[in-house]
């Protein structure tokens, strides 16, 4: 599994209701929550952001409240990848939960620029920044987190177990 995009940047402690503001959670629709991704820190990421893009963070990245919406409206925004120095649990947990990949690499958090392009291998961990010229190295998914990934969730990799473990006993 491999992501490849331009990077958007933002520093330390981007708390979930930075990501997704609290008076934009009255719908469970994963584009209206994009619409409104990062709006309070920077109301241009919806205009600038394409499918397949990077968000790079600093330390604690996506603290604050438990709210899944916080990743949803990443992921859906178009956002492919989240490298971070470090993440809140809460937020790293509800992420792999909805199949959006992160990577902790605090080399890379510290040295990847806005609009550099960037490369991540998930099956090695090796992020390369294009435009610098650079390789980092962050940990690799175990395999029960690239099977979550590559089946978009948590919750759909359970509907698609319960599926084949349904057509295996036909």
């Amino acid at each position: 599994m491999k992501a490849q995009g331009t990077v958007h940047k933002y520093g330390d402690n981007v708390d979930t209701d930075v990501i997704i503001p609290a008076r934009y959670l009255n719908t469970s629709d994963h584009q209206e929550l994009a619409s409104h991704c990062m709006v309070d820190i920077d109301a241009d990421f919806v205009n600038k952001v394409k499918k397949g893009d990077i968000m790079v963070g600093g330390e604690n990245f996506g603290c604050g409240s438990s709210r899944e919406h916080a990743p949803i409206a990443i992921k859906a925004s178009g956002i492919d990848c989240v490298i971070a120095k470090t993440f809140a649990r809460i937020f790293y947990r509800n992420s792999i939960n909805i199949g959006l990949p992160i990577l902790e690499c605090p080399e890379a958090s510290e040295k990847i620029q806005a609009g550099d392009k960037v490369s991540v291998d998930f099956d090695t961990g090796v992020i390369t920044n294009e435009t610098r010229g650079e390789t980092y190295k962050a940990l690799p998914f175990p395999d029960f987190i690239k099977e979550i990934m590559a089946k978009g969730g948590l919750l759909a990799k359970i509907s698609s177990e319960g599926k084949e473990k349904a057509d295996h006993e036909l």
